[in-house]
């Protein structure tokens, strides 16, 4: 369960501004504008907006590449980063078929360090949330050759810096491919599925630690660096899948929940020269591995984690016979959440991103590791890293204006005053060319849809790639209500963030149903200022139908500091619940709102959040929806679970206390739970669960249930199908 970027400091008592460009203000639309239907959002998709993808900076950041698509079949072209003129074309699929002697789809590619090879993925096909298989092979510039890697479907394939070999995982073992001799060589032997992997993580590391890779080279091509998963002792769950076969069959896999066994985790090092391999972290305590990283110098640096996760150990080793050094580490009373944003610098000290200061900022850490100064500093969160040029300057993302904003920045390593490198109020993000000299800048705000254009390092425009014209122009055929921010004072005296969507043709002589929308997990945020947003449209439709869309960022999301997120440990679900029942008894105050009527509704987190505010907020709400919600933590995986709850043996009282099905019987409103029966991430279970509660309560409720779709419940139909449920639930009971 994936949660949003922390933010800042909200404005204290500062009404926003409205944000209503012409093309959202329903007063300024044209005569022909009409509401938005169902039909236009999940059937026609007439809201698709632009996006510049798939730029690739090559080494220098003066040029990049990127896949073109035609009639004609895709081929790889590279362009000059200032003037975005082609500088030719480095091949085409009909170049890799005469080369091949048969096609090969280009879907994906990785140029080598030296730019003369290319390694090309075709056939990709889906395991989890980031881990794909994938035919292989490798292209080389010069002489246009192409070899297949190998001649069944692998996963990870990684190209040495120097471009000579391929590693590569296939059924849990990990291989060495020689592209000039074509010969392949196995570095692990013992892989079995669902028991040893290597090079591959297992399913909790990459949906919460947010990797699928575990192979590494080293900067010199000499090691490759991995982790093994022993998964022997970790419990197996298995989900029908039903399909159209007469019968169903069962997609099974490894799945340690709260307080279960964990993959015991060990980092290896392979040499080539001698073929030998070391378990790195032999000699060291640890319950997670989940970081590792080669340092310029060609050092190994990895992170280690307790099992609490509030214990985080950086080490070095270069000397791979040897047991690592501690080079660094960091506490917290509750825990600390495990990013990318670190990076080593040429001399060996490191850019550190930590929230220790009660605000999450960017420290400069010795080469020795015994040193430690801010780089940036304020009542506000850094959000995101994106590196450190040749002259030291870092460049990072922050919400220091708003906690609803984001912000390009660049500042010395040595700290001082930053620099703004986005000139626009709302939602700003950067990626940057190789060498830093380069940004492409995305931009949106609640009133005004993405714009793409191209920077230099200062901040310096130099071409607009796409304005999403012809998305605004589409707008401008239908009529909207803004979305408006404000900080919304709860009944038990929380401020918290929240944005408003009225109803359309509002009439403050009326009182009108209000629907809320909650995620409200640890970290996340829905109070902000971009375009669109979680199903913004299905709000305008809502919006036509007469409902008042609020949602509140309540206790335990980002936005205002360490304290605001962390506060919730131990106790997910009770302060969040009391903060949004708080809110809606503060809705139910406000004039144009019938206090009989107030709904809400939410997904995953969301879900858990909204069916626990229907039952413990009975008075309060007289509707809820829950999609693919938590029911109890007790089900869910493990190293999400216990960053926050610790284990069930050590907390068992606050997972129960603050599950839904323990408050099965306080149900008096309408009530519609909604899952996937294949969604291996918040599984099926779950709701199977709380419906037996409210079953043996005897409380009647709705309950829609989608074969095979996994969290995400999609595909074909299915989103008109949900959506189309859900506000025929919304018109007859709300």
């Amino acid at each position: 369960m994936h949660t949003s970027f922390s933010l800042a400091r909200p404005w204290a008592g500062l009404l926003l501004l409205i944000l209503s460009l012409q093309n959202l203000n329903a007063q300024e639309t044209l005569p022909a504008a009409r509401v938005v239907e169902l039909n236009d959002i999940y059937d026609v998709y007439a809201f698709g907006g632009k996006g510049v993808f798939g730029l690739r900076s090559m080494a220098d950041g003066q040029y990049y590449t990127r896949i073109n698509r035609s009639s004609a079949g895709a081929q790889l072209e590279k362009f000059d980063y200032a003037t975005g003129t082609s500088q030719g074309i480095l091949f085409t699929e009909k170049d890799l078929e005469t080369a091949y002697g048969k096609s090969f789809s280009l879907q994906s590619y990785s140029l080598s360090s030296d730019e003369k090879s290319v390694v090309l993925e075709s056939q990709m096909t889906s395991i989890y949330r980031h881990s794909y298989t994938a035919m292989v092979g490798v292209y080389q510039l010069e002489n246009k050759k192409f070899t297949l890697v190998s001649p069944e479907p692998i996963q990870n394939a990684q190209l040495s810096p120097n471009g000579q070999k391929v590693a590569y995982v296939r059924a849990n073992n990990i291989y060495l491919f020689d592209i000039a001799t074509g010969t392949t060589s196995a570095i692990t032997t013992d892989g079995i599925a669902n028991q040893i992997s290597n090079g591959a993580p297992d399913w909790v590391y990459e949906e919460e630690f947010s990797f699928s890779i575990a192979l590494w080279w080293s900067p010199n091509s000499e090691y490759v660096a991995y982790l093994r998963f022993d998964e022997t002792d970790v419990h197996t769950f298995s989900m029908d899948v039903y399909g159209t076969s007469l019968y169903p069959s069962q997609t099974v896999f490894k799945y340690p929940k709260a307080g279960e066994d964990n993959s015991k985790v060990s980092l290896w090092i392979y040499s080539l020269s001698s073929t030998e391999k070391n378990r790195i972290s032999d000699k060291i305590e640890y319950e997670y591995i989940p970081r590792v990283q080669w340092t310029p110098q060609n050092a190994l640096s990895f992170l280690t984690l307790n099992r609490w996760q509030n214990e985080l150990t950086l080490y070095l080793a270069k000397n791979f016979q040897e047991t690592p050094k501690v080079h660094f580490q960091e506490s917290d009373a509750a825990y600390i959440d495990i990013t990318d944003d670190w990076r080593f610098l040429p001399d060996g000290s490191l850019v550190w991103s930590s929230d220790r200061s009660g605000f999450n900022h960017l420290y400069w850490i010795s080469a020795d590791g015994k040193k430690s100064k801010p780089i940036t500093r304020g009542s506000f969160d850094v959000t995101s890293l994106y590196g450190v040029d040749a002259k030291n300057r870092v460049y990072y993302q922050a919400a220091a204006r708003h906690s609803s904003q984001r912000e390009v920045y660049v500042v010395p390593v040595s700290g001082g005053q930053p620099t703004v490198l986005s000139n626009s109020s709302g939602t700003n993000d950067a990626q940057f060319s190789q060498d830093m000299s380069h940004f492409i800048l995305t931009h949106s705000s609640a009133g005004s849809v993405s714009r793409i254009s191209l920077h230099r390092q200062n901040g310096s425009e130099i071409r607009l790639l796409e304005d999403n014209k012809a998305l605004k122009d589409r707008l401008k055929e239908f009529v909207f209500s803004p979305k408006e921010f404000f900080t919304l004072t709860a009944a038990n005296g929380q401020e918290l963030p929240a944005w408003q969507i009225k109803p359309l043709s509002f009439d403050p002589t009326k009182k009108y149903p209000v629907l809320m929308f909650v995620y409200g997990g640890p970290g996340s945020q829905q109070v902000l200022d971009q375009f669109g947003g979680r199903d913004f449209y299905w709000y305008q439709h809502l919006a036509s139908k007469g409902y008042w869309i609020v949602c509140v960022d309540n206790r335990g999301t980002g936005g205002k500091g360490r304290e605001f997120k962390k506060c919730t440990y131990q106790k997910l679900g009770q302060l969040e619940v009391e903060d949004q029942i708080a809110a809606a008894q503060t809705i139910a105050h406000w004039p144009q709102v019938d206090p009989q009527r107030i709904g809400i509704w939410g997904w995953s987190y969301g879900g858990y959040m909204s069916a626990n505010c229907l039952l413990r907020g009975a008075d309060v709400f007289k509707t809820a929806i829950a999609v693919a919600p938590v029911t109890n933590w007790r089900y869910y995986d493990n190293i999400y679970t216990e960053r926050y709850m610790r284990t069930p043996q050590e907390n068992g009282a606050n997972y129960d206390s603050n599950s839904p099905q323990t408050y099965a019987a306080q149900l008096k409103g309408n009530f519609l739970l909604v899952h996937g029966t294949g969604d291996d991430n918040v599984h099926v279970q779950n709701s199977m669960r709380l419906a037996e509660a409210l079953i043996q309560a005897n409380k009647p409720f709705d309950y829609m249930v989608y074969p095979d779709k996994n969290h995400g419940i999609a595909g074909g139909k299915t989103r008109m199908h949900l959506f189309t449920k859900m506000t025929a639930f919304l018109m007859d009971n709300l």
